[in-house]
């Protein structure tokens, strides 16, 4: 049954010319809705990242700015903190698509519809995009892992945690075998840290594997995928990630770096659950323009390439377009440059304008 809590920072009862914030629950998932001074009936769905509890929204806390970018521009901004935390994939589609229909009873009817979401949140905007294709008119990923669940994270972020366990034993708990307390800390990332800087040699060749630029990026990522692994684990309800067939590119010895890195194999049904929640098509029927910084640790540049592929093999290359910021780090682009996408995609959409693969126009 529908549950519905509304806390009212403006009252919605106002005409659509004043602001207007939102603030109330939704089937258990908090939501947030911003509607702006003379709201031009663009609605803009937004999805947040990776947390590992579901979000809650403050009345009287204003939007970060690079989400003020889009009642800045005249739309009205709605999202959801999900009734889950974690790889809530699953949940968050449902909640989102609630949200929305939820708009549509109270404020009417958009004149347009755009997806958007920073990190996990741009999984899920490439997800809702090839789910729902008539509910949105384009798509902006931002920083998000636009490849299969299973690949990105169990190819390559599996891949990471088990050979740090082989270089470094001892320091991050094995997969299969967490605690139950284990949780993501500033003091967890320093001891990581210092134990890639205690051995040089090790470390050096472990950079080259993952592509890190420094020794805190590489531990601040290991960290948070062992807590992902730890994570999708309890949901999937086993380990899903089998590396008994990989063989791993190693810049040193590779033979004994294979000999010795632990093999695991997946449960059947744990697997199946996460390449349910989500294997992407590439399958697309409106535009999706999507942003990402040209170093991220933790979704690597590699991983989006990926939806490239997807879209060529679907015949949907045509609606997809692949740009990148100059900045070091996880979602780290701009309000200015997520303002610049917006209007780009918005131009694409409205009026045909494709914008150029590559680097974001300045």
């Amino acid at each position: 049954m529908r549950t519905l809590a509304l806390l009212i920072a403006a009252s919605s009862l106002l005409p659509l010319a004043h602001a207007a914030t939102e603030i109330g629950t939704l089937n258990g998932a908090q939501f947030r809705i911003d509607i702006p001074d003379h709201w031009n009936g663009t609605l803009v769905m937004y999805c947040h990242g990776y947390n590992p509890k579901a979000v809650a929204f403050e009345a009287d806390k204003p939007l970060p700015e690079q989400l003020a970018v889009f009642p800045a521009s005249g739309a009205a901004l709605a999202q959801s903190g999900y009734s889950a935390g974690g790889w809530a994939v699953e949940q968050a589609v449902v909640d989102t698509q609630s949200l929305k229909r939820y708009f549509i009873s109270k404020y009417g009817r958009p004149k347009h519809t755009f997806v958007t979401g920073h990190s996990m949140g741009g999984f899920l905007t490439m997800m809702i995009a090839e789910q729902f294709p008539t509910d949105y008119d384009a798509a902006m990923p931002l920083c998000g892992p636009l490849a299969p669940t299973l690949s990105f994270i169990g190819q390559d972020a599996f891949g990471s945690v088990v050979i740090f366990n082989y270089l470094y034993p001892g320091v991050l708990p094995e997969p299969g075998h967490f605690p139950a307390e284990f949780e993501m800390s500033k003091e967890l990332v320093e001891k990581v840290q210092s134990a890639l800087d205690a051995a040089q040699d090790k470390t050096q060749l472990f950079l080259a594997y993952t592509r890190a630029h420094s020794t805190k990026d590489l531990a601040g990522s290991l960290v948070l995928i062992t807590y992902v692994v730890k994570e999708l684990e309890q949901r999937a309800g086993g380990n899903p990630f089998d590396n008994r067939g990989v063989i791993y590119e190693w810049p040193g010895d590779q033979n004994a770096l294979n000999d010795g890195v632990k093999r695991y194999a997946a449960s059947p049904a744990a697997a199946l659950y996460l390449e349910t929640w989500y294997t992407p098509t590439g399958r697309i029927a409106h535009p999706m323009l999507a942003i990402h910084t040209t170093y991220d640790p933790i979704v690597p540049t590699r991983v989006p390439a990926a939806y490239v592929t997807l879209t060529e093999e679907a015949g949907t290359n045509n609606l997809f377009v692949q740009q990148y910021v100059h900045h070091d780090g996880h979602c780290t682009m701009t309000p200015e440059e997520i303002s610049a996408g917006f209007r780009e995609l918005q131009a694409w959409s409205e009026h045909g304008a494709k914008p150029s693969n590559g680097a974001e126009p300045r």
